[in-house]
């Protein structure tokens, strides 16, 4: 049989569609469902890349017995949190109060008031490691539901009330200066890993925009420490296990703190940010490693990721069929000596196992390893490397490979959108730039659609039901911004404009706070504001930085305003917890530092178009193609000196003298 999820458009709730249990996609008709019946909802939350949740599903989902039980008792709910991020927020922020950690897949009974009264994330089918089964919770809530109602209504009502006392009210901080960049930089370098590069213990997750703070704290200050700790962290990510080796790509996070074995699941947001990252690397210090990765990172998007319609799809699993047919983790990836023998022969087997740290014990699971690049300390026969990398690459694709996850998030397609254009331009690529350009359309044309409001996700060029949350219009304006500095098409910046003008609109508080939900979208228990930046950019991050630059091409005091309220998180949370704000850092660099406007009357992609979009100036905003046209505010009444191409470069409302040299044009964006 397939249940109620048969119609929709998101992968995860699809892989339940022939589930024996009854399921319900997030709706009114799911909560007037057990008003009628009297019984709890169960809330599911999980996605398609959740090696947890596959097993949950396996162990209790696709279990008969259990399934006729949740269907008698409960109306069970299935949430994609990457289609409805809002609804997975507000019941995470539930969970961790209550338990004190989160996670997915993430398991909570609620009352036909969608209040939460009882959390957990995975259950086992039978009890383990101090947990119960799956089964004894559900006739434990049953119990408490039959006998003690009350008791239950109270607990929920209680949860909901405690939720709604966090209201954020970090609007009235001020702005964040010098102070609080430096503090930010000093707790920074405490929690640095001087000797594995990355911050923190294990499990350990690619710093991004950490990172991307730390190059422009370098560039604006000249910090060595900055540009050091973002150096060697980007050199051990690249060289570990948490980079592939043959393909390129990064995988989700290491579970050790020495980068040695990931989680191997690959996120489309990681790849995106950690393209930009090393492309940035690249532009500040000319590394070659930085610039093979951007370029084998962005490849590795088009290649697995990119879609029939032109966007890009959210993730490759982290599971998929072994040798002997059966569904394991990184079985795609991973390699034993043996099977190096087998396809290179003794003496490159061994020259791979040297090279790429396999060991006869292996790194991994049953003596297999996962590939890395150790030996800094030696020189080594590049062709030979090649050779062996390109002969194991091509038997690798050979094997079963990890299950995608078609639909495409708005807010993701935004950042490789950014990603995309700003390596195609640095690296002369111009395919790359039109596969950026190609993700834009698909936005405009199918996640705005008339209404110029976005849709979260489509799948297929259809989209789905869930309205666009903050993240997705600060990232997409982001992406556009980044696409109209590239290609010198000011289109994309009137489409950061209409993205950004819904955003002050409908998501912005007193105050200068925002939130993650529009005014006019769905009501939930509480609506969700978090301005913390943890896997993406928070939403309140996002729109800062987009909101800024937007602000610095056209001159919008409103633009400005909202940014700088916004910005007062930043001052807030950047000294105390900078691992968290790392986007809203980067942005209040940006602030600090102009940002510069710069104007390139001329051709774009001549080399002083060039030149100014490899100035490090922080958050430096580009306008390029001929005077006198009205796409690009900063392009008016700026002429050519002399027939020959020209730049201007204004900050803080006073602009330098304009320049036709590309050399002192480098000099006055150096930071």
């Amino acid at each position: 049989m397939s249940n109620r999820l048969a119609q929709v458009t998101s992968p995860y709730l699809l892989q339940h569609a022939d589930n024996p249990v009854d399921w319900w996609p997030w709706s009114p008709e799911a909560f007037e469902e057990a008003r009628s019946r009297n019984v709890p909802v169960l809330l599911s939350v999980g996605y398609a890349s959740c090696h947890w949740c596959h097993v949950m599903a396996h162990e209790s989902f696709e279990d008969e017995e259990v399934a006729a039980y949740l269907n008698a008792h409960f109306v069970p709910v299935k949430v994609d949190r990457e289609e409805r991020p809002d609804v997975d927020a507000v019941y995470m922020e539930a969970v961790q109060a209550a338990t004190g950690q989160g996670g997915w897949p993430m398991t909570v009974f609620l009352t036909a008031d969608a209040e939460p009264f009882y959390f957990g994330t995975y259950f086992p089918p039978e009890p383990r490691h101090g947990m119960p089964s799956f089964r004894q919770v559900l006739e434990g809530v049953v119990s408490a539901w039959t006998d003690r109602l009350d008791e239950v209504t109270e607990v929920a009502g209680r949860i909901v009330r405690d939720l709604a006392g966090r209201s954020l009210a970090h609007g009235g901080e001020g702005l964040p200066g010098e102070p609080e960049l430096a503090q930010a930089l000093l707790a920074l370098s405490r929690e640095y890993d001087e000797k594995h590069g990355g911050f923190g213990g294990a499990p350990k997750f690619p710093p991004s925009m950490t990172i991307e703070f730390l190059l422009r704290h370098h560039a604006r200050t000249g910090a060595e420490g900055a540009l050091q700790m973002a150096a060697d962290t980007c050199e051990a990510m690249a060289r570990g296990g948490m980079y592939d080796q043959l393909a390129g790509g990064f995988a989700r996070y290491s579970v050790d703190r020495e980068w040695v074995v990931p989680h191997f699941e690959k996120m489309l947001y990681d790849n995106a940010l950690l393209c930009r990252v090393y492309a940035h690397l690249w532009r500040a210090t000319g590394s070659e490693l930085a610039r093979r990765v951007a370029l084998e990172t962005a490849d590795f998007m088009v290649r697995e990721l990119r879609t029939a319609e032109g966007g890009f799809a959210s993730a490759l699993d982290a599971d998929s069929e072994d040798s002997g047919g059966k569904h394991v983790e990184g079985a795609f990836y991973v390699w034993t000596p043996a099977q190096l023998r087998e396809v290179l022969g003794e003496e490159d087997a061994a020259f791979a196992s040297e090279y790429f740290g396999v060991t006869e014990e292996g790194t991994f699971e049953e003596g297999a390893s996962v590939l890395q690049l150790p030996r800094t300390d030696v020189a080594v026969d590049a062709d030979r490397a090649a050779d062996v990398r390109a002969r194991l690459l091509a038997t690798r694709e050979e094997r079963a490979r990890p299950g995608r996850d078609d639909k495409v998030v708005a807010a993701w397609n935004g950042l490789a959108i950014a990603a995309l254009a700003e390596t195609g331009a640095y690296f002369d690529r111009p395919d790359l730039i039109e596969r950026a350009t190609e993700a834009a359309d698909l936005l405009v044309r199918v996640h705005m659609g008339d209404v110029a409001r976005l849709a979260r996700t489509s799948k297929d060029g259809r989209t789905g039901d869930n309205a666009g949350v903050l993240e997705d219009y600060g990232d997409v304006a982001e992406g556009f911004l980044a696409l109209a500095a590239v290609t010198g098409e000011g289109v994309w910046l009137e489409f950061a404009g209409f993205l950004l003008d819904i955003v002050l609109q409908h998501f912005t508080g007193e105050g200068g706070q925002l939130y993650d939900t529009a005014d006019d979208a769905e009501q939930l228990i509480r609506r969700p504001q978090d301005p913390t930046d943890s896997a993406t950019p928070a939403g309140w991050t996002a729109a800062a930085g987009a909101l800024l630059s937007y602000a610095a091409h056209t001159g919008s005091e409103a633009h400005r305003t909202a940014a700088e309220g916004a910005l007062g998180v930043v001052k807030a949370l950047g000294p105390r917890v900078p691992r968290f704000i790392g986007w809203g850092l980067a942005v209040a660099e940006a602030l600090l530092d102009g940002p510069r406007e710069v104007a390139v009357t001329g051709p774009v992609g001549g080399e002083l178009h060039r030149t100014a979009l490899l100035g490090r100036a922080p958050g430096a905003v580009v306008a390029a193609g001929a005077t006198g046209g009205t796409e690009f505010p900063l392009l008016v009444d700026r002429p050519m000196v002399d027939g020959a191409p020209t730049a201007y470069v204004c900050r803080h409302f006073v602009c330098d003298a304009p320049t036709t040299d590309a050399q002192e044009l480098a000099r006055r964006l150096g930071g």
